[in-house]
């Protein structure tokens, strides 16, 4: 059996979970689902955790209540959003304000980069989404298909996982200073300048001179804003463009290097190899 469903009545909870097996291929190869369901306090409890291997998202139907996690203590409340690696120490407990949780435990091999990347673009344990309805009925989606007979149901697991993962990524923001606004305002200016001159050559300190922001500054506000740096921004689209030129062209290869902003033929290579994990003209002969 690959699955289990509870109803279980205690002292302290009520509630409906799923725990799921997932399939070896989805076990290795995809975001999988380990657990699923919601439940309702039904009188004060703590949830105490260590060195699972998952990851857990839970919201706060109704009630309050708090979580520690890394030394930290969160207070909770309705409409909030928990997100948190399970591989470290944490409990939860309910106030006598009794809340309602519906919750997630997945994994994937990759799920602890993916992670990493959240921190790094601003993501915390605990946010307030602006809107909650579209966490849950991802997880009451998630609960419907561990509990249907769907052949492809860990494909479908992943999907939602995935759109869930975006989510996470998308409202996760803390709200920011009038200052900060304004400044991420400017940095679309930059970004746009970026989009129409990437083929030209683009210095750090002409490009913060230009837009009268402090260079330092730039390259901290556009990594956090972007996920990346500015320099591997370039790159990225330079070797986009690349693409499309050896594919749809008759230009050489070193043409093509110089057509994108990278006219040495030796640093257009590496840094195509780099990217693409082979060279500009292996990468013609595929098409």
């Amino acid at each position: 059996m690959d699955q289990e469903l509870f109803n279980p009545q205690s002292s302290s909870v009520t509630s409906s979970r799923i725990l799921y097996t997932p399939s070896t291929f989805a076990r290795t190869s995809l975001l999988h689902l380990q657990e699923v369901g919601s439940l309702q306090s039904i009188h004060q409890h703590t949830s105490t955790r260590t060195n699972l291997t998952s990851f857990l998202c839970f919201v706060v139907l109704s009630g309050t209540g708090s979580l520690t996690y890394e030394g930290m203590t969160y207070e909770l409340s309705a409409g909030d959003c928990v997100f948190i690696d399970c591989r470290k120490a944490y409990s939860h407990s309910t106030s006598d304000n009794l809340w309602s949780l519906q919750w997630c435990h997945f994994y994937a091999p990759f799920l602890p980069a993916v992670y990493e990347k959240y921190k790094e673009r601003g993501g915390h344990p605990v946010f307030h989404p602006d809107d909650l309805i579209p966490f849950t009925s991802l997880l009451t989606d998630l609960y419907s298909l561990a509990s249907s007979s769907d052949y492809i149901r860990d494909m479908r697991i992943n999907e939602k996982l995935g759109s869930l993962l975006t989510l996470l990524m998308e409202q996760s923001w803390h709200p920011e200073s009038v200052t900060v606004s304004r400044k991420r305002m400017e940095l679309a200016a930059v970004k746009e300048y970026l989009d129409e001159y990437f083929t030209e050559k683009i210095m750090l300190e002409e490009l913060a001179e230009k837009f009268f922001i402090n260079k330092f500054y730039l390259s901290k506000i556009f990594k956090e804003t972007y996920g990346t740096t500015i320099n591997n921004y370039l790159i990225s689209k330079r070797i986009t463009r690349a693409k499309q030129l050896l594919r749809f062209t008759d230009m050489t290869v070193d043409e093509v290097g110089v057509a994108v902003g990278m006219g040495d033929a030796t640093y257009f290579s590496r840094m195509f190899r780099k990217v693409e994990g082979i060279s500009p003209r292996e990468y013609r002969k595929q098409w």
